[in-house]
């Protein structure tokens, strides 16, 4: 009976305040549709980095014919600092941060350009003799990108040593700094979904005044009055939460996917299992957010 009772007064609430539920779950869907993309872009990146990381490659890049470094200006690198620079990758103290050396010669260079530059017309004009041979270093450890560069920097017969790690970085900075604008975006819009459920459970109480009296003089108990009030919000923000997450599986399924997933296939994407894992926390998110809001709202409108 009880129950059937409060089934009756959250339908009655729902119906009489049907605009600001719809609100409710609008803004909700909204604001936890960027929370989930913050936290599935931050996966994003992890798996980025997780892949790539590991075909992180130090780059010795040596001196050819033209180079104006003061490190080239006796001319092409010669092969005594060739060796000298092997020499020093093979150092005691290096070599532990050193998993492979790879020597890579202008030919071979120039033949790398052509496949990756191939339908550019200006790629025609380059030759052979325009390219760097280079040690081509990978590392056991890229955070010790350092160590390495150290010791070959500034030696005769290096032009520039570069680390392909840092050229990463510079993306994974414009993607933390886009989970920051989406996370920023997602905690105004929590705070809308917040002032939009105190709202509503403020008329639904208002509204029903009469019936919440009644309650009172038979002896209701607080929790009893307050409860068909509590789940009307948790409904609203629930359905908000659902939404949201059906709306992040089918951005992940045919944006991600379907399209970026086949037309660039070298990344390792998120995916809908990514999207469940979320799922939980924002359908969770959702239920805190109405049930903090309603004790907020309720302690002062419905006091028994």
């Amino acid at each position: 009976m009880r129950l059937q009772f409060i089934l009756s007064e959250i339908g009655i609430g729902l119906r009489r305040n049907l605009s600001m539920t719809i609100s409710v779950i609008l803004v909700t869907f909204v604001s936890l549709t960027f929370v989930g993309s913050a936290a599935l872009l931050q996966m994003q990146i992890g798996k980025m980095k997780d892949d790539w990381y590991d075909k992180v490659e130090v780059s010795v890049f040596l001196c050819p014919s033209n180079s104006s470094e003061k490190t080239c200006a006796g001319g092409e690198v010669t092969e005594e600092q060739k060796q000298e620079i092997r020499d020093a990758l093979d150092a005691p103290e290096v070599k532990p941060y050193i998993q492979k050396i790879y020597f890579e010669t202008k030919e071979q260079a120039f033949a790398s350009f052509q496949r990756q530059f191939k339908d550019q017309f200006w790629a025609s004009a380059t030759t052979a003799d325009d390219m760097n041979s280079s040690f081509r270093i990978k590392l056991t450890d890229p955070e010790k990108y350092q160590v390495v560069s150290e010791v070959v920097t500034g030696k005769q017969g290096v032009e520039a040593v570069e680390d392909q790690r840092r050229l990463f970085d510079r993306l994974f900075l414009v993607l933390d700094r886009a989970t920051l604008l989406a996370g920023g975006l997602a905690a105004v819009m929590l705070v809308a979904a917040v002032l939009l459920i105190t709202t509503t459970i403020r008329l639904s109480a208002l509204s029903r005044r009469r019936e919440t009296g009644i309650m009172r003089l038979v002896g209701a108990s607080t929790m009893f009055i307050q409860l068909p009030f509590m789940l009307e919000g948790a409904i609203a923000a629930t359905i908000g939460s659902l939404l949201a997450v059906g709306g992040l599986w089918l951005g992940v399924e045919y944006l991600i996917t379907d399209w970026l997933g086949t037309s660039v296939g070298w990344i390792p994407y998120v995916t809908t299992a990514d999207v469940m894992t979320v799922a939980p926390f924002l359908i969770g998110a959702a239920i805190l957010l109405a049930a903090i809001s309603s004790l907020v709202t309720l302690s002062r409108y419905t006091k028994v």
